[in-house]
């Protein structure tokens, strides 16, 4: 199955170089916790790797089951298996829910042509099997009905947005999925809810980056691996056991043996 590898990875924004040489490798049954103060480069890790146009990869590599990430187009990515939940998701009024799961599932279902024209080739999923994929994932998610007629983030509350993001994770089975700080700006009830959406996610098939700055999500959700990003590098690496030391020493005492490291 695919790993995501990422190879001395140098990104600017605007002229600005905000990642300074990420080396990492997330495998496939693997959950890696990426952890670190404000502005250290933790959101744009994720959106370099979904393609985003403000982000400029001017050095390294990412390959996703050994194809070249950074010369493929974001539908190319998703269709690939990569899936980002999104920090702060976008509102789409006049869209329902449930019209909007089901054009993204048959975009990323579709697949250009082998004639070679660039025409994309349909492969729609039947609407009795979305049906049925959509009520068992509700289920699963604690989802009302009134859920999926309502548009897309619009007047939704912090968790229902957040909610509605591990939805789309579950409906879209991605082999991969990079979750972008999806428990800031929940209580607690939500945040379990969330969390036992991304567990209920695990497989040796699927790989996943649970990008955070607390610890607590990370009691619901156990990491393989916990790195700690800082000015753009990735200073630190351990288990659990080291998100546990963040939440009750800061990010402080990372930055003071990094710089004493370089004194």
């Amino acid at each position: 199955m695919p790993d995501l590898v990422i190879k001395d990875l140098h990104v600017t924004v605007e002229g600005k170089e905000i990642l300074k040489g990420i080396d990492l490798v997330v495998r496939s049954g693997e959950v890696h916790a990426i952890m670190g103060p404000n502005g250290s480069g933790k959101s744009t890790l994720a959106l370099t790797v979904m393609g985003h146009p403000r982000y400029k990869v001017t050095r390294g590599e990412i390959t996703f089951g050994g194809r070249n990430v950074i010369k493929m187009a974001v539908d190319e990515r998703a269709r690939a298996g990569l899936f980002l939940a999104f920090q702060y998701p976008a509102a789409i009024p006049g869209v329902s829910v449930a019209n909007f799961l089901r054009t993204a599932i048959n975009a990323r279902r579709a697949a250009p042509g082998a004639d070679g024209t660039g025409e994309v080739k349909k492969n729609d999923m039947p609407i009795p099997q979305f049906r049925k994929l959509l009520a068992e994932k509700m289920k699963l998610l604690g989802v009302d009905d009134s859920f999926i007629t309502r548009s897309v983030n619009d007047g939704f509350s912090g968790g229902e947005k957040k909610r509605l993001e591990i939805l789309q994770m579950h409906m879209f089975q991605p082999r991969f999925a990079i979750l972008d700080e999806t428990d800031s700006g929940l209580d607690i009830d939500a945040l379990k809810v969330v969390a036992e959406g991304i567990d209920a996610m695990r497989s040796p098939d699927v790989g996943m980056l649970l990008i955070t700055h607390y610890e607590r999500i990370l009691r619901y959700v156990h990491p393989d691996f916990v790195h700690v990003l800082v000015d753009g590098r990735i200073v630190r690496t351990g288990g659990p056991e080291l998100a546990a030391e963040l939440e009750s020493k800061g990010y402080e005492f990372v930055r003071e043996a990094l710089y004493a490291g370089r004194a």
